[in-house]
């Protein structure tokens, strides 16, 4: 069964049938290996993949990541870290990765962080004397922080995949997602002090810092709202994705003014597109998900790794090289979706948190969005920045060995995802 299902999905992928397609296609297969077939049983699951209350909160946040790019808040988060530190060798680069931190407490989403950020500060660096090819790796290296630090949309798809809380998901990112910009602060710091060409703009007065503080309090003060909300009990994901995009508009429309009602149709559009994607694929993975659970593929899996469930730290190891190797080949909301249900009861088996493991698992597909040959941020990075990919893959491996270097953390000391999580929920 499970040589039939992994057999006929990367099957259709080699093809170039969209993911979505795939993974119906994948679970007809199924069906037909078990003598089952039933198109209703295909349509039931199709429409309970999508109606389902806590992916609401995704074209909540698509939305609210589209009405903050178009309403100035980015522009101004960069503002506000080049006042702090962009008087220090390498500045920009500390710009990059302070503003992703900041900015992904507001987008949920890599792409949408690496093409805000990179737009405004890539030609910045390179009119400064930057490496291109570095400083496009930098920020896409940052740029995947966005998806670990809430509002994280793929800990929502894994927590409606899983049954796991996305709120505790939510929480549990914050300090992994910190330590991620942490790391990337140290390589560029070391990178950056032999950079010679790296030019030292002035440092800001003291009056310049109050001004982009002022002038970022309403885009910073979004991440305080979403967490202290969930922390507090206030509002639910999807709530909190609701007032998120209320916020926006309200900060687009009355504070900056830089969205105009006319501009309203077109971000909602972008929005939609965006979201229709995401939808359908979730919608699409209900269907393999369902039948892989009939077809007792988690059972078989379990069989083939019952020589290592007694030792969870060695099954981790295991299950990170395998995500690893898949995140090479597939895109990270597709490969949660696929992933996730095949995963879970053997993690659970033997005795790992799944909320731990949702974290991590999604951390380390993150990581796959920056390694070519599919990594999607990558490629978002080069039609920025204008270079090949295999420039981008030269400059972005310091960055990419700091995220595997911080995922080997998580997995070797658990603690530092769970001890923080006990206190947050």
């Amino acid at each position: 069964m499970l040589g039939v299902f992994l057999g006929s999905l990367f099957g259709s992928l080699v093809l170039g049938v969209p993911i979505a397609f795939a993974l119906i296609l994948s679970g007809v297969a199924l069906m037909f290996i078990m003598g089952t077939f039933d198109s209703q049983i295909i349509a039931q699951n199709l429409i309970n993949g999508a109606n389902n209350f806590s992916l609401m909160a995704i074209p909540f946040f698509v939305l609210a990541g589209e009405l903050m790019n178009a309403g100035g808040i980015s522009k101004r988060i960069v503002s506000f870290a080049m006042a702090l530190v962009g008087h220090i060798r390498g500045g920009l680069g500390f710009v990059a990765i302070i503003a992703s931190v900041l900015f992904a407490g507001l987008s949920g989403s890599a792409v949408a962080d690496t093409a805000a950020l990179g737009a405004i500060l890539i030609p910045m660096m390179v009119s400064r004397g930057y490496k291109i090819d570095r400083s496009t790796g930098l920020i896409c290296a940052s740029g995947i922080i966005a998806p670990v630090i809430p509002p994280s949309i793929p800990m929502i798809i894994f927590g409606v995949t899983s049954g796991v809380s996305i709120t505790q998901l939510f929480m549990g990112g914050i300090i992994p997602g910190i330590m991620m910009g942490g790391g990337l602060l140290i390589v560029w710091a070391f990178l950056a002090r032999k950079d010679d060409t790296a030019k030292l703009p002035k440092r800001s007065s003291g009056k310049e810092i109050l001004s982009a503080i002022k002038q970022a309090s309403w885009a910073l003060f979004l991440p305080v709202i979403i967490i202290g909300g969930l922390r507090g009990g206030i509002f639910t994901p999807t709530e909190a994705a609701v007032v998120a995009a209320f916020y926006a508009l309200f900060v687009g429309l009355f504070v900056y003014r830089e969205i105009k009602v006319k501009e309203l149709y077109s971000v909602l559009v972008a929005a939609a597109k965006t979201t229709s994607v995401v939808m359908f694929v979730a919608a699409a993975a209900m269907v393999s998900a369902w039948l892989i659970t009939v077809a007792n593929v988690p059972t078989e899996i379990a069989n083939m790794l019952s020589g290592v469930i007694e030792h969870p730290l060695m099954l981790l190891l295991l299950i990170n090289l395998l995500l690893l190797a898949v995140g090479l080949v597939m895109d990270l909301t597709p490969a949660i979706l696929i992933f996730t249900p095949v995963l879970l009861p053997v993690v659970k088996m033997a005795g790992i948190d799944p909320v731990y493991f949702g974290i991590i698992m999604v951390i380390n597909l993150c990581i796959g969005l920056i390694t070519p040959p599919v990594g999607t941020v990558l490629y978002v990075g080069c039609g920025i920045s204008k270079i090949d990919i295999l420039q981008i893959t030269r400059g972005i491996l310091p960055f990419l060995l700091v995220h595997v270097i911080v995922l080997l953390l998580l997995i070797l000391f658990p603690s530092i995802i769970m001890v923080p999580l006990q206190w947050l929920t």
